[in-house]
C-alpha cells in the first residue's frame, strides 16, 4: 500500500468521530509517519514508505515495526506508549478503531498525548533547560546503556568504518550545490585518520560489551519532560544498523546538538555526569564519535536543500555547512591539559570547575573530578547522603586523592582536559596531582580560590542538596591550618561566580 494508498486511513483518523472524544483532531506530518491527536492520546500511522534503511511497504511489517517501537520505548517511556491499535475494516466498508472483527488495514502505536512544549528542543528555544534537567536527562541515558541488550556481533572499528565512508559519498554529492570541495576532503581525511588512531579502542569498547541496543536517535527533539522527569521516547526500531551502536555513539548524537545550539554548559554538564555512572573509557574516540554525528546532519540536512527554494533552500544550505563546520572543530581539539582547583570549603570551587570546563580542552569540555563526589562514590552512598567523621580520616582522604589521580591519569591518556577539584591543603596533595600532569606529557595549572573567612562560613551553613560535608567549623579549622600553595595563581572568589571565573580564565590563559 502507497502512502496514497493510505489515504481512506489518514482520512478516518482525521475525523473527530473515531474517538469519541470532543475537539478537532490535530495532525503532524513526519516524512515517516503521520501523527494525530486526539484528546488524550495520539495515534502514530507509519506510512507506505521504502527507503533504503527503513522498509514499511506492507501492512505486516508496519504492524510488526508498531510492535516492535512500542516494545523498545517502553524501556524509557512506558507512560507514553500505551499499546497497539489496528485500524479495520467491517464487511459494510465501515473503519473502526482497536475491534478484533475486520480487515485490518493498518496499524497504530497508541501514546499518551503531551504538551509539544515539554519537548527539550522547545525548552531549549526558550532556555528553560536546567543543570538539574541536564542531571536527570544523563541519568536517564545511564539507565538506557546500563540495561540495554548487548550487541557483540555489532560496532567496533568496521561499523565505524562504515559510517566514515558512507558519509564520505553523501558529502561529496552535494560539492559544488551546498558544500566545498576542500571543507569536505578536509573532513573526510579527518575522520579517517582518526579512526586509524583510534580503531583499537573501537574495539575494545565492543568486546568489553559497550556495543549495545541503544537509543538509536538520541536528540533533543527525541526527549521531553513527563512528570517532571526527562523522558527518552522515539528510539529507532526500523533498523538495526543504527540502533546497535557503541553507548558513547549513542550519547555523542545528544552532546553534538547541544553544543550546535550553543549550550555547551549543558553538553559538558551531561557528559560529566554519564561519565560518573558509566567509566571513563572511549574518551580518546569522542571526537571521531561527535564527528560522525555532526557531519550525518550535515548531509541530511544537504538533502533538503534539493527540496527547497528561496530564503528555506538558503537557511538550509547555511545550517548543513555549519554542521560540517562544527565536524571540522571536532576533528582539531584542544590539547588535553590538568587544571587543580583548590581553596577552602565554601570558595566556590565546584562552581569555578564547572564554569571553567566546557571550554578546556576537547569537546564537550574538561571531565571535573570533585573530590566530595569520589569520597561519596568510595563509601557507595548518594552524593547528598552525610558521611560520619570518620569518612574523614587521613587514611581515607589518601585512598580519595588517589583515585582522583588514578582517573586523571586515565583522562589525560585519552587526551582529554582534566579539572581536578579539592580542598589541596596539604603539600602532598599538590604534589600529587602536580606529578599527575608531568607524568601525562600535558600542561598543569593550580588554581587557589580565596574569600573572606565570614563569606565562607555563611556559604556553606547555607548550602543545601549538595555533596559537600563541610561546615563552619570546618572551615575555621581548615583557615587555622591551611595556606596558598606556591606557584598556584590566587584568584578572588569573593566576589561571586562571575567576577571569579573572569579572573581564573585569565590566570589559565582561557579567552
Amino acid at each position: 500500500m502507497s502512502d496514497a494508498g493510505q489515504q481512506s486511513v489518514i482520512d478516518f483518523l482525521s475525523r473527530p468521530g473515531t474517538y469519541g472524544v470532543p475537539g478537532p483532531v490535530e495532525r503532524l506530518e513526519t516524512h515517516t509517519a503521520h501523527v494525530f491527536l486526539a484528546g488524550d492520546r495520539a495515534y502514530k500511522l507509519k506510512k507506505a514508505v521504502h527507503f533504503p534503511y527503513m522498509d514499511f511497504s506492507t501492512v505486516e511489517k508496519r504492524r510488526s515495526f508498531c510492535e516492535e517501537e512500542l516494545r523498545l520505548n517502553r524501556r524509557t517511556a512506558p507512560e507514553l506508549y500505551l499499546e497497539v491499535r489496528a485500524v479495520r475494516r467491517l464487511p459494510d466498508e465501515t473503519l473502526i478503531l482497536g475491534q478484533e472483527e475486520g480487515e485490518a488495514l493498518d496499524w497504530l502505536v497508541v501514546m499518551r498525548r503531551f504538551d509539544q512544549s515539554a519537548l527539550f528542543d522547545a525548552m531549549a528555544e526558550r532556555g528553560a533547560l536546567t543543570e538539574p534537567l541536564m542531571d536527570g536527562l544523563a541519568n536517564a541515558v545511564a539507565d538506557l546503556h546500563e540495561t540495554a541488550e548487548p550487541a557483540p556481533d555489532r560496532g567496533g572499528a568496521p561499523a565505524f568504518r562504515g559510517y566514515v565512508e558512507g558519509n564520505a559519498v553523501e558529502l561529496e554529492r552535494a560539492i559544488g550545490t551546498v558544500f566545498e570541495a576542500g571543507r569536505v576532503e578536509r573532513v573526510n581525511e579527518g575522520c579517517r585518520a582518526a579512526l586509524k588512531q583510534v580503531a583499537g579502542v573501537l574495539d575494545a569498547r565492543r568486546s568489553a560489551g559497550h556495543v549495545r541496543r541503544c537509543h538509536g536517535d538520541l536528540h533533543l527533539r527525541n526527549i521531553c519532560l513527563i512528570d517532571d522527569r526527562p523522558t527518552l521516547f522515539d528510539c529507532i526500531e526500523f533498523n538495526d544498523d543504527f540502533a546497535l551502536i557503541d553507548t558513547l555513539y549513542d550519547l555523542s548524537f545528544l552532546l553534538m546538538d547541544l553544543g550546535y545550539r550553543g549550550l555547551h554548559d549543558h553538553a559538558n554538564r551531561v557528559l560529566n555526569r554519564y561519565l560518573a555512572r558509566t567509566g571513563y573509557d572511549g574518551l580518546a574516540a569522542l571526537p571521531l564519535m561527535l564527528a560522525c554525528r555532526a557531519v550525518i546532519r550535515a548531509h541530511v540536512t544537504a538533502r533538503l536543500v534539493e527540496s527547497l527554494e528561496g530564503e528555506k533552500r538558503e537557511r538550509a544550505a547555511a545550517e548543513a555547512r555549519a554542521y560540517l563546520d562544527l565536524a571540522l572543530s571536532y576533528l582539531d581539539p584542544a590539547p588535553a591539559r590538568l587544571v587543580a582547583v583548590g581553596g577552602l570549603s565554601g570558595t566556590g570551587k565546584s562552581t569555578l570547575a564547572r564554569g571553567l570546563a566546557p571550554a578546556l580542552g576537547a569537546a564537550p569540555g574538561a571531565v571535573v573530578l570533585r573530590s566530595d563526589v569520589i569520597r561519596k562514590q568510595l563509601f557507595g552512598v548518594a552524593e547528598t547522603e552525610t558521611l560520619p567523621q570518620e569518612a574523614y580520616k587521613p587514611e581515607v582522604s589518601r585512598r580519595v586523592f588517589a583515585e582522583i589521580a588514578r582517573l586523571a591519569a586515565e583522562v589525560l591518556a585519552q587526551g582529554h582536559a582534566v579539572i581536578a577539584d579539592a580542598v589541596y591543603g596539604e603539600d602532598w596533595q599538590r604534589s600529587g596531582i602536580a606529578a599527575v600532569a608531568g607524568k601525562a606529557g600535558v600542561a598543569f595549572d593550580g588554581l587557589w580560590l580565596e574569600a573572606p573567612q565570614r563569606v565562607l562560613e555563611e556559604r556553606v551553613d547555607n548550602r543545601r542538596g549538595d555533596a559537600s560535608d563541610a561546615t563552619s567549623a570546618v572551615v575555621r579549622a581548615q583557615a587555622a591550618r591551611i595556606r596558598p600553595p606556591a606557584g598556584w595563581a590566587r584568584v578572588d572568589a569573593g566576589g561571586g561566580r562571575d567576577a571569579a571565573l573572569v579572573a581564573a580564565r585569565a590566570a589559565l590563559g582561557m579567552p
